[in-house]
């Protein structure tokens, strides 16, 4: 594994003994045993093994800088971690992940950490734009055909582009496969799905390894990288976080948040919390029939 020879060689640049013991725990049973997890149900992403790397980068800074002011993880106090995320709090907040497992074990007090600050790059778009984005990615045939089915498929199912890079043909009936059953797309998505799929027999990837993807890539037999499908959505002036954060908001407000997550494949307690944050009062409600009864 990529990241396993990347930790080694980081680890050995480290010279304090209980700074690099500490990273190796956090490493090994946690950040391993996660990415190991994935390839069983989906092919490991780049994006994932960043964010891992990302996260022990930060948590070594954190453990230098409580060093830098005397102070071990067992003798941080709150002061330590306000002051620590008060400075450049948007770079600083992937040490929350090591810092959490810290706290966890009981190599740290049990301190508050601070929420993450939402940017407006990561705000939801409002229900207007994102009605109106849908109308332009279905309408507007100057902008690239695959570009707009990805964009269309992020707005209706509030799907990630690390999920819609995975996609791939088969058949001829014009539906998406999720997490459960088949989706029959709705129109005018399909017609657009359809056009699509014409345009992909004139390519030269046509009869290759790589006619299996939606979305392939430059490499034979493998998709495009999520960070190339985000990249080509950029440039049509699309937003795919917000698109993803608003779509999927908008569909907790139509069914109950478990429906949904296992629809679109959420985790039951994200889909809850999107309700909560969106103001939505659905979950408060007990099961059964609540008409009233004489």
């Amino acid at each position: 594994m990529l990241f396993q020879r990347w930790f080694r060689e980081r680890l050995a640049t480290i010279e304090d003994s209980e700074r690099r013991r500490l990273l190796h725990r956090i490493a090994t049973w946690h950040h391993m045993r996660r990415l190991r997890a994935k390839p069983g149900k989906a092919p490991l992403e780049r994006s994932q093994t960043s964010q891992a790397q990302q996260e022990i980068t930060q948590a070594n800074a954190c453990l230098v800088w409580l060093a830098d002011r005397g102070r071990t993880t067992e003798q941080c106090q709150q002061a330590d971690l306000d002051t620590w995320h008060t400075e450049k709090l948007a770079s600083r907040h992937p040490a929350q992940t090591f810092l959490r497992w810290c706290i966890k074990t009981g190599r740290m007090p049990s301190l508050a950490l601070p929420p993450q600050a939402i940017t407006q790059d990561q705000a939801p778009l409002h229900q207007h734009r994102r009605l109106a984005l849908l109308r332009r990615v279905l309408n507007d045939d100057s902008l690239p055909l695959r570009s707009r089915v990805a964009a269309a498929l992020v707005l209706v199912y509030a799907q990630p582009v690390s999920r819609i890079v995975r996609l791939t043909i088969d058949g001829t009936t014009i539906s998406v496969c999720l997490e459960g059953p088949p989706s029959p797309l709705p129109e005018p998505v399909a017609e657009l799905m359809r056009a699509c799929l014409r345009s992909r027999q004139h390519m030269p990837y046509a009869s290759s390894r790589s006619a299996q993807w939606f979305s392939p890539g430059r490499q034979p037999g493998q998709s495009i990288d999520p960070a190339g499908l985000q990249v080509r959505l950029r440039e049509i002036g699309f937003p795919p976080q917000r698109g993803r954060t608003s779509a999927i908001r908008q569909l907790v407000f139509q069914a109950p948040a478990p429906v949904i997550a296992r629809a679109l494949g959420y985790h039951d307690k994200t889909a809850t919390r999107l309700v909560t944050e969106a103001g939505g009062t659905r979950w408060r409600y007990a099961l059964g029939d609540h008409a009233r009864r004489r």
